[in-house]
């Protein structure tokens, strides 16, 4: 039982991003984005990155994949083009992406800072609410060490991609979101899933009953 939970809890901290299928999907709309809007402009660009998010959402109901991430994808990928229009640069595009990744940086930084790491409690939550792991200190500094790696990933993606933003590199910009994108989650995702290993051998394991104990009561109702 123990083996069949530790690869199913981070399948889980995966599937909320989508998995490495909705991962790299959430990157198409951005290779279809700055091509076009270099040779046909910002107004084609908009329309082609939400035509190419649309054909995803549509692709993943005929497959019946999760939906969520998608639906997630398209909402996203609709207020960054929204934001590229009221700039009136094609690089406002981007302008979503580079601030989520700071407060998520800041979060996950904060959450380290005051003992709660993010992904002890995913995975709490994932196990069914069980925080037993925070009377571990072997456990906590798995999954702080699994937090940081997040922060790592999102720093960087913060500090690249706004430097090549206030540098007006817009299809750098693009090749830094998807470099920085599915790959780098890929890596941080593998450090997730060993940091779980890692937790689960350092917590002490589950108390069992002593089947002695559970016999007395009936056999002294016997006598």
């Amino acid at each position: 039982m123990s083996q069949q939970s530790k690869p199913t809890a981070a399948q889980a901290l995966m599937g909320q991003m989508g998995g490495v299928s909705g991962l790299i999907y959430s990157s198409l709309p951005v290779v279809v984005f700055v091509p076009v809007s270099t040779t046909l402009g910002l107004p084609a660009a908009i329309v082609a990155a939400l035509g190419v998010a649309g054909l995803v959402l549509v692709w993943r109901l005929i497959r019946r994949d999760s939906v969520q991430p998608a639906v997630s994808g398209f909402i996203g990928v609709g207020v960054s083009a929204l934001i590229a229009w009221a700039v009136g640069e094609s690089k406002g595009y981007f302008l979503l992406g580079i601030w989520v990744s700071l407060f998520w940086a800041i979060v996950f930084t904060l959450s380290v800072l005051i003992r709660r790491p993010i992904v002890g409690y995913v995975w709490s939550w994932i196990n069914g609410h069980d925080r037993a792991w925070r009377r571990t200190r072997g456990a906590v500094i798995a999954f702080d060490i699994a937090t940081l790696t997040w922060v790592l990933v999102f720093t960087a993606r913060f500090l690249v991609q706004h430097h090549l933003y206030d540098a007006d590199q817009t299809g750098w910009l693009g090749v830094a979101r998807i470099a920085m994108g599915w790959p780098l989650t890929a890596i941080a995702a593998l450090v997730t899933y060993l940091a779980i290993r890692a937790a689960q051998r350092a917590m002490p394991p589950p108390a069992q009953k002593d089947p002695d104990s559970e016999q007395e009561p009936a056999l002294e109702s016997a006598e």
